[in-house]
């Protein structure tokens, strides 16, 4: 796969053991991986990186999943998250959905559901990513005279 279109995922965990392991696991796929071990590095990662899908963890200390969820929205409204937890709760995962995540998986996430919940996201952004640009340009072409 050509790396300059290779599918740019960060991972938010604080657990550093599987944050190696599945940074390594996932560029063998062929990914491009960030990763970063709290909320805090998420946000300013997303400022100067041009990140596809976010995959964070639910349950951190400092700012937690959702906060980090809500501050990346906040300043990149287009990437994609997917949020992990050990601790899967039905109310969790609502509240996740209401501030913008994709998916809601479970830890220990099996590597070829991740695979193709990461592969959904980027397409998902893909896809508004060219409608908004297709409306960009139809505003353009409107306000011009010719």
């Amino acid at each position: 796969m050509d790396s300059q279109f290779a599918t740019k995922v960060m991972l938010v965990d604080d657990e550093e053991e599987f944050i190696d392991l599945m940074s390594q696991r996932l560029e063998t796929r062929g990914l491009k991986v960030v990763a970063v071990t709290c909320g805090e590095e998420a946000v300013a990662a997303v400022e100067d990186r041009n990140i596809d899908v976010a995959v964070v963890d639910l349950a951190m200390p400092g700012i937690d999943g959702i906060e980090t969820l809500q501050r990346v929205k906040a300043k990149r409204p287009d990437i994609e998250v997917i949020m992990l937890t050990g601790h899967a709760t039905l109310h969790s995962g609502i509240e996740a959905m209401k501030h913008g995540a994709r998916d809601y998986l479970e830890k220990p996430v099996d590597l070829n559901v991740l695979m193709e919940a990461i592969r959904a996201a980027k397409n998902e952004r893909m896809t508004s990513l060219e409608k908004k640009s297709a409306e960009e340009v139809k505003h353009i072409l409107k306000s011009k005279s010719w």
